[in-house]
């Protein structure tokens, strides 16, 4: 897919690595669709940081795991954007907790926002795609979905849940529009991280070092240009995946 002119939504794109894919698809010519949850002044930066790309888009607001105002802003978006191209399912809970330490409500946030929210984001997606008869989705997933981390339980379980919405997404929707995964490693570390578990992460990537934001976004730019991919996931984690 050429991304110029092309309109892409990026989940959760005020900050880190949403916001990062959202410049590099202005760099590229994309219409992007910013959302937000709760960080309006980062989500009014990553808008000045695209126009600032030479692309162009427009802000919008929602609780993902909320489906009327999913629907709400998918409204929005077609009122003012008139179509949808790419999707980018990149916001997610990422909270710790072992198994003693699950509690329902923390079970519920990590599979409503990190499974549930991006199948049925994706299905709404579709809807718009369909008129294109083309889209790509692209869900960023985890190493933790492969390996389950016991001290992120509830995490890595959703996230092993998002690789099969990832995979099933794919061959329901071919061959229109291609799904597929980008798993991150060590790049932007929790605020939470102390230095003793930055080191530990580092420690069990083969390539002894975190990566950047840009090795990430470079993989999902490589998803949405290349039309003979679906139903994959590229892991970009230094190898740790293989650890």
């Amino acid at each position: 897919m050429n991304i110029a002119g092309k309109v892409a939504l990026i989940t959760g794109s005020s900050k880190r690595i949403g916001r990062e894919t959202a410049v590099a698809l202005a760099r590229r010519g994309a219409r992007v669709a910013v959302h937000y949850r709760s960080d309006e002044p980062g989500a009014q930066e990553t808008l000045r940081l695209v126009n600032a790309a030479g692309g162009s888009g427009e802000i919008f607001h929602a609780e993902l795991t909320d489906l009327h105002e999913v629907d709400a802003m998918f409204s929005d978006l077609e009122k003012k954007m008139g179509r949808l191209d790419i999707l980018v399912n990149n916001a997610s809970a990422f909270d710790p907790a072992t198994f003693s330490e699950t509690t329902p409500d923390l079970w519920d946030v990590q599979m409503d926002s990190n499974a549930r929210a991006p199948f049925f984001i994706a299905q709404r997606a579709a809807t718009l795609m369909n008129r294109q008869e083309q889209g790509k989705i692209v869900n960023l997933v985890d190493v933790a979905g492969d390996t389950i981390w016991p001290g992120y339980l509830a995490y890595s379980i959703s996230k092993a849940a998002l690789i099969a919405v990832n995979r099933g997404l794919a061959k329901v929707l071919a061959p229109r529009i291609q799904v597929n995964g980008v798993a991150p490693g060590p790049v932007l570390f929790p605020e939470h991280y102390t230095q003793d578990q930055k080191h530990l992460a580092i420690d069990r990537t083969l390539l002894k070092r975190a990566g950047d934001a840009r090795d990430i976004v470079s993989a999902i730019v490589f998803l949405i240009e290349n039309d003979y991919i679906t139903g994959e996931v590229i892991h970009v984690d230094g190898g740790r995946h293989i650890m």
